[in-house]
């Protein structure tokens, strides 16, 4: 697909929980335009596996139902500064210039755009260097071409007259390189609007990839420079110090006009800049040592659309998933969220935490899976039949890279998100359905309304802006299948819910792993910075660990300090391709102390079997580890066993090759640990050690030792048993 490509029919809700009587405003794009209808539909099971419970939905039309006109809603996908109005400048000569550092260097790219009487002058650079555009027609480069990952100054001047110069000088001692020539007709440009790391503010187009530092507006021309790294300290039209307002979309202009500036599809801050010296890691220690930006042409903060559908939850709708079902000539699509109970009630016993944060990390993540044999699985299943590699232009997830090879590290949910569908399929899975997060957390949401139980939803998002609040009608909290991204508030209000007495049931693998950021005059933001440590797909440079929403440390939560077993019992230990296998019980779990859980269960072998993988142990696994945390009245009630060989110990558990950090084998530590343990408080925790496992579940109905073993624990931890 090519970059441009849309979705048929598609959008994004301003939220992604709301309670009865709160507004939820739908953001819909048709491509092609034309009507198109919305329907409100309870998600019960969104697995299209036909061996598994299907994609099955509760219309409810009768409660909202409406027809539109639909519209195109473009996507200004590209990160860039926009400063509007730009600062008075007369008619003498100018320079632009700006700190450049690019892993891209040899592509057509604008560092700082002049706009203003419908004339414009680039600085920019290509494969012949630093270039100065003029008016879109001469270009002026300087032939040498900037090397990756070095820090440059470059610099354009201009004259009225025509005299024009562009140059450049790398920031270690290299020397400067400079060409001069003339533009016929010259003319500078006057009032409009300043554009960094993009030109042509009516449509905005090549984008910068990479870091840029201190740029500048002089009134004066520049030949060359004493200290590249330093700007004259006379004759400042305009000087940008990104190094001020860190936290925010602000850019500070320290020159008399102030001309401030707002960046647009959040690039990335507290980037570490030409003068960074390695002697603070922490961008709030020393802000000028962090005082580049990183722009990237696949930023998406916000997609910016104007809302169509406004939605009010109707009074009496029980807590639960929900889509608004759209529909046009050409396609459909369908849009997830969360409904709360009533502030005031009532409440069930039974919480379900939605990992919305995890959902949001995923989002529009581009697999290198989608080959021809998994995409005719996804059309045999009749599954949701797009994926998000065929649409850039949706944004990517923070498991991609961006074009220069930098990680993408935030990711907003104001935009269409293509694997939070129902009938999303992650994997090509032969033993099964190959699903993950969204669509893998329907299973437990379907078992749970097939067994009777009365449960309320809150999403991460709610438990952040709330804190222990949202979890303090509750007496039971269960987990989905991959809990994974957690702020701080997130961890000490489940901890206070332990202390409290609350029974928690973590029912997935590799949860509570990365700490994320948030900022809340940016809710719809969630920062991940994959510092030292972990399983990822890529990781941050040195000494840009710290978030750049919060100020805080990012990475593990183990390299926090707060590693998932003082939390849960257990943490990530282990990771395979997807395939699973079985737990194997334990003589500890025939104890009268821990036998209620496997009442009704006949035999030692647990879950071999499953929608997601096959068997209910598999893909990522996690293991107690006294060290870390795991309580030592934690008891072990079942281990996995024989997995295949593409699953390995994670890099964190490893000290030296053949060399764990407990000092155990290897080997012995790539396993799953089902535990409970009991709180001081009077409460419990019950946790399973494996993402496949609430696919295991489902066996030909909801039955099967998965499936009692749960019903088991639910039962207990909610006093009716």
């Amino acid at each position: 697909m090519m970059e441009s490509a849309e979705l048929p029919i598609t959008g994004y809700l301003d939220r992604l929980s709301a309670r009865p009587g709160e507004k939820l405003a739908a953001f819909v794009g048709v491509a092609a335009g034309g009507r198109y209808s919305v329907r409100l539909e309870r998600a019960i099971s969104v697995d299209a596996n036909p061996k598994g419970p299907g994609c099955r939905f509760e219309d409810l039309s009768h409660l909202f139902r409406r027809e539109f006109d639909g519209r195109r809603q473009p996507i200004a996908i590209g990160s860039y500064a926009r400063v509007e109005p730009a600062p008075v400048r007369d008619a003498r000569a100018r320079t632009w210039t700006a700190l450049v550092w690019t892993g891209l260097p040899t592509k057509d790219q604008a560092v700082l755009a002049d706009e203003g009487q419908g004339t414009r002058i680039v600085l920019g650079i290509g494969g012949n260097g630093a270039e100065i555009a003029v008016g879109g027609s001469t270009r002026l480069a300087t032939g040498v071409a900037l090397k990756p990952r070095r820090w440059y100054r470059l610099w354009a001047s201009a004259v009225p007259g025509g005299h024009v110069r562009v140059g450049q000088m790398p920031l270690d001692g290299g020397k400067a390189v400079v060409a001069e020539g003339t533009a016929a007709g010259l003319v500078l440009p006057t009032g409009g609007s300043v554009l960094i790391a993009a030109e042509n503010s009516a449509s905005p187009h090549r984008h910068f990839s990479g870091k840029i530092e201190a740029p500048a507006i002089l009134a004066r021309d520049v030949a060359s420079w004493m200290d590249p790294k330093a700007l004259p300290r006379d004759g400042r039209i305009a000087a940008w110090d990104f190094a001020r307002g860190i936290d925010t979309d602000v850019i500070h202009d320290t020159a008399a006009q102030a001309c401030h500036g707002r960046l647009i599809n959040t690039p990335m801050r507290a980037m570490v800049g030409a003068g960074w010296t390695g002697e603070e890691a922490c961008w709030r220690h020393a802000p000028a040592d962090y005082a580049a930006i990183h722009f990237h042409p696949g930023d998406l903060g916000d997609c910016g659309w104007q809302p169509d559908v406004e939605f009010t939850v109707p009074e009496g709708l029980k807590s639960g998933s929900y889509v608004l079902h759209l529909v046009c000539e050409k396609g459909e699509d369908w849009l997830p969220f969360f409904v709360r109970p009533r502030r005031d009630g009532p409440h069930a016993k039974i919480a379900v935490l939605i990992s919305t944060f995890t959902f949001q990390a995923y989002a529009n993540f581009a697999r290198s899976n989608a080959d021809d044999a998994y995409r005719a699985r996804v059309k045999a299943f009749g599954a949701y039949p797009y994926f998000p590699q065929d649409y850039p232009i949706y944004g990517r997830s923070t498991y991609n890279l961006h074009e220069d090879g930098a990680g993408v590290a935030i990711s907003s949910r104001l935009r269409p998100i293509i694997n939070m569908r129902p009938g999303y399929v992650s994997a090509n899975d032969a033993a099964g359905s190959g699903v993950r997060h969204y669509v893998a957390d329907h299973h437990l949401l379907n078992w749970l309304e097939e067994k009777g139980f009365d449960v309320d939803l809150v999403t991460d998002e709610d438990l952040d802006d709330e804190g222990a609040s949202a979890l303090a009608p509750y007496k039971v909290l269960l987990t989905g299948s991959h809990p994974e991204y957690h702020t701080t508030r997130m961890l000490d209000a489940i901890e206070a819910f332990k202390a409290r007495g609350g029974r928690l049931a973590y029912l997935g693998g590799n949860g509570f792993y990365w700490k994320i950021g948030r900022d809340p005059a940016r809710p719809h933001l969630i920062e991940v910075r994959r510092a030292e440590g972990g399983v990822r797909m890529w990781a941050c440079e040195p000494g840009e660990y710290h978030h750049m929403l919060d100020g805080q440390l990012g990475g593990l939560w183990r390299r926090n300090r707060r590693p998932p077993q003082q939390l849960v019992g257990v943490g990530f230990t282990a990771q395979g391709a997807y395939e699973a296998t079985y737990y194997r019980r334990t003589p500890a779990s025939r104890d009268p102390r821990h036998a209620w859980i496997f009442e009704g269960i006949e035999g030692d072998v647990i879950g071999d079997y499953g929608l997601c993988a096959g068997g209910a142990a598999g893909f990522e696994l996690d293991r107690v580890d006294p060290l870390l945390g795991t309580p030592d009245n934690a008891v072990i009630l079942a281990q996995s066993e024989r997995h295949p060989p593409s699953f390995a110990l994670v890099p964190e558990d490893l000290l030296a090759p053949g060399r764990a950090t407990n000092l155990e084998p290897p080997d012995s530590l790539v396993r799953a640990d089902m535990i409970h343990f009991e709180t001081p408080s009077g409460g419990a925790v019950f946790s399973v050690g494996s993402i496949t496992f609430l696919g295991s579940l489902w066996r030909d109905g909801f039955e099967g030792p998965v499936s009692q073993l749960l019903y088991n624990v639910v039962r207990r931890f909610a006093g009716e048993s």
